[in-house]
């Protein structure tokens, strides 16, 4: 950890246990879990409802299901008496009329699903299946915390809390996918001088691991032989999800050959390996376990482990064979990148970079590999960039191999040092969850924080719990929506009257 992160944290730390939690945010706070705890569900039914994926090619003001969306949050505002505005891709919905504002930051686009992985539409809140979960797309990233934010403030609004500043919600409609919508919208308008995030996880988030993709391209190089080969290699959904499915198929196989396999496949913990021999085409499906890519050892990537299950022939470079190659010696079942050359490095406080294969993508002559990292600070986006480059070189050089590189996308990392409110977070965090001792903590996904003056995250998702967001089970249970329902009204209520 820096000198100065270690003077934050312990700064921060003893603030914390000198603050307490004012009488009026308390009351407030148990206002609204006793009032609304069936209509924020309500409210989030509602929200769930709406495929707000992006659409490619397509813009969020255009996309009917963000028109809706957005006209559903309209109607709720008004019927609890908030001020709603419309911006295009930036919807604010407020409390008050003071200069001095309070934002909460948040998102109203998702990820994209498979329906044929959940149980129920993920578009239907679903609250039956599991007793106690919420579940459905949005459910934790980012409708549920929209849901929770709306009713703390309407809590607010019913005990005509006399507020030094505005409250104002700000529900942005592509998080998920493009991020300069929401930067043109910064450039003409003044943001409120105090933000927190609420797509996250507690305490507090002050550092984001930046976000970045490796694209290599395996081309076709060598013809197929009579020996077995790799013909085909598919896996992941998207580029932020760990995927948990991934298929191969060898041609020219044999029942000798599907026998070792079978024996291989039985070794693993976690994964589980289909196979199916038909004539000499022998298919091979494995399936791990969906994780947002922040967090890869939540997951069980389904790409990296069928390509262990494959990993004691030495394939042919044919694309496919040669992407699996590539795969078993740069990559493996790490999730640091240890055996990618030298890019591998942590920060005391950030943690280790994360490297993890999330989509193959198909073209007519080559596949596309797309590798997601989570960067802490520590290296230059060029020298990890030169490290990279170095390390598909000295493989390519060493295995006669043709793998290519397109632009890499390396994000920077985000540490907040300097908003003042972190303390009085911290004291509610503590308050409401009887965990002492609560310190600043680093993530590995990347929030709109970083765009926002004085910002942090604070939740929804609490420490040491799976974060379900991106993955094809998303919940949120109701224990831990009412225990956000309490926070976020306590916090507003200690900010707004600061």
């Amino acid at each position: 950890m820096t000198t100065s992160l270690l003077s934050l944290t312990l700064s921060l730390s003893v603030n914390a246990k000198n603050n307490q939690v004012s009488s009026i945010a308390q009351t407030t706070a148990e206002y609204a879990a006793t009032s609304y705890q069936n209509d924020m569900v309500n409210s989030l039914r509602a929200l769930v409802k709406h495929n707000t994926v992006a659409k490619e090619g397509m813009s969020a003001n255009d996309n009917p299901a963000h028109i809706a969306f957005k006209a559903e949050l309209k109607k709720q505002a008004q019927t609890l008496g908030l001020d709603f505005s419309d911006d295009g891709y930036v919807v604010i919905i407020g409390l008050g009329d003071q200069k001095e504002r309070v934002g909460i930051i948040t998102h109203g686009d998702v990820q994209p699903v498979n329906p044929k992985k959940w149980q129920n539409s993920p578009f239907e809140l679903d609250t039956i299946t599991e007793p106690g979960r919420l579940i459905g797309r949005g459910t934790e990233d980012d409708k549920g915390p929209i849901s929770t934010a709306l009713y703390a403030m309407k809590a607010i609004k019913d005990k005509n809390i006399a507020l030094n500043k505005r409250i104002e919600l700000y529900i942005y409609m592509a998080e998920e996918s493009d991020w300069e919508p929401l930067k043109a919208y910064i450039k003409t308008h003044e943001l409120p001088q105090t933000n927190i995030t609420i797509d996250a996880e507690y305490p507090v988030v002050t550092a984001e691991k930046g976000y970045g993709t490796v694209k290599l391209v395996f081309n076709k190089q060598e013809k197929p032989t009579i020996s077995p080969y790799v013909s085909e290699f598919s896996g992941g959904f998207f580029g932020s999800q760990i995927p948990e499915d991934a298929s191969a198929t060898i041609e020219n196989a044999n029942i000798v050959l599907l026998q070792r396999l079978m024996r291989k496949a039985r070794s693993y913990q976690g994964v589980n390996f289909d196979l199916e021999l038909k004539d000499s085409t022998l298919t091979v499906n494995a399936l791990g376990k969906s994780a947002h890519s922040s967090k890869p050892d939540e997951g069980v990537n389904a790409i990296p482990y069928l390509a262990d299950l494959l990993s004691s022939t030495r394939w042919v470079n044919n694309g496919p064979g040669t992407l699996v190659n590539f795969i078993n010696d740069n990559i493996g079942l790490g999730l640091e990148g240890k055996k990618f050359g030298n890019i591998a490095y942590e920060d005391d406080f950030m943690g280790a970079m994360t490297f993890s294969p999330t989509v193959i993508k198909q073209h007519n002559t080559n596949l596309e590999l797309n590798i997601n990292l989570r960067r802490p600070q520590g290296k230059t986006k060029q020298q990890l960039n030169d490290e990279i480059h170095q390390a598909v070189v000295n493989w390519n050089n060493k295995f006669d191999a043709n793998v290519t590189e397109l632009e890499h996308y390396i994000g920077e990392p985000f540490i907040q040092k300097d908003a003042p409110h972190i303390d009085t977070l911290l004291s509610v965090f503590t308050h409401y969850t009887g965990i002492k001792d609560a310190k600043p903590i680093a993530i590995g996904g990347g929030t709109n924080s970083r765009l926002f003056p004085n910002a942090v995250s604070f939740g929804p998702s609490m420490p040491n719990t799976e974060y379900t967001g991106h993955s094809e089970h998303e919940f949120i249970t109701m224990e831990q929506f009412v225990l956000n329902l309490k926070m976020y009204t306590a916090v507003l209520v200690e900010l707004a009257q600061q």
